[in-house]
C-alpha cells in the first residue's frame, strides 16, 4: 500500500476494549497506533505535521466523532477520518461524509473491513502530503524568479509567444529568451506545456 513507515493510526473511543482492538489490528499489521479515550484528549496531542488517519467513534463525552470532524478542518488539517458507531442511521452517516469522514462504518465491523479502511485512509493521507510537498517545492522554485522572470512565465503560461512578450514588455527579444532560459532553469522544466502543468498544480 502507498504509505509511509512513520504514519500512526489515532484510536478515539471512550470504550476502553474496543479501542484496545483497535490499536491490536493496527499493531498486527505492523503501523504503530496510539489510543485516547476522548476527542479532547487526543486534540491536545495531535501535531498535524504527524502523519497517518484517526479512527474515531461518534458517541463520546464531550466532543463527538462528528464534532472533530469540523474542528480539525477548522485547524487546516486534512488527516483522514474513519468514523465508527453502534448507532447508524441516515442523517448522521450524511452529516459525517458531508463534514469530510474517509469512512463511515457500523459497529461491529470485521477485522478485514475495518483494516481495508485504514488502509485507504493512509494511502489517502500519503498521497496528500505528497502533493502537498510538491506544491510546496514548486513555490520555492517561483520564489527565486527575478520580477522580470516572473513576468515571462505569467505570459509563458497564457500562450504568448516570445515576440508579443517582448513587444507587450517593452524590452528586446533577446532579453525575453534570456529570460523564458532562466525560467525554465529555475523551474526545473523543458517544456512550455510542463510549465503550465506545474504553475496549475502550484494555484499560482
Amino acid at each position: 500500500m502507498s504509505t509511509t513507515p512513520d504514519q500512526t493510526v489515532f484510536v478515539i473511543d471512550d470504550d476502553e476494549a474496543a479501542r484496545l482492538s483497535v490499536c491490536a489490528l493496527a499493531t498486527s499489521m505492523h503501523v504503530p497506533s496510539v489510543g485516547f479515550a476522548s476527542a479532547e484528549e487526543f486534540l491536545e496531542a495531535f501535531d498535524p505535521d504527524r502523519p497517518g488517519c484517526v479512527v474515531a467513534d461518534v458517541r463520546m463525552p464531550g466532543v463527538s466523532g462528528v464534532d472533530l470532524l469540523g474542528i480539525l478542518e477548522e485547524r487546516g488539517s486534512r488527516i483522514p477520518v474513519i468514523i465508527v458507531t453502534a448507532f447508524a442511521n441516515t442523517p448522521l452517516t450524511v452529516k459525517a461524509m458531508k463534514g469530510g469522514a474517509a469512512t463511515f462504518l457500523e459497529k461491529p465491523c470485521s477485522n478485514h473491513e475495518l483494516w481495508d479502511a485504514i488502509r485507504e485512509a493512509l494511502a489517502r493521507d500519503a498521497a496528500s502530503r505528497a502533493d502537498s510537498e510538491g506544491i510546496r517545492e514548486i513555490r520555492e522554485r517561483m520564489a527565486k524568479l527575478t520580477p522580470g522572470e516572473r513576468q515571462v512565465l505569467s505570459m509563458l503560461v497564457e500562450g504568448k509567444l516570445n515576440k508579443s512578450i517582448a513587444r507587450e514588455l517593452d524590452v528586446s527579444l533577446r532579453t525575453v529568451e534570456s529570460r523564458r532560459h532562466n525560467v525554465f532553469v529555475k523551474m526545473g522544466t523543458t517544456t512550455v506545456a510542463e510549465l503550465v502543468r506545474i504553475v496549475m498544480q502550484a494555484g499560482s
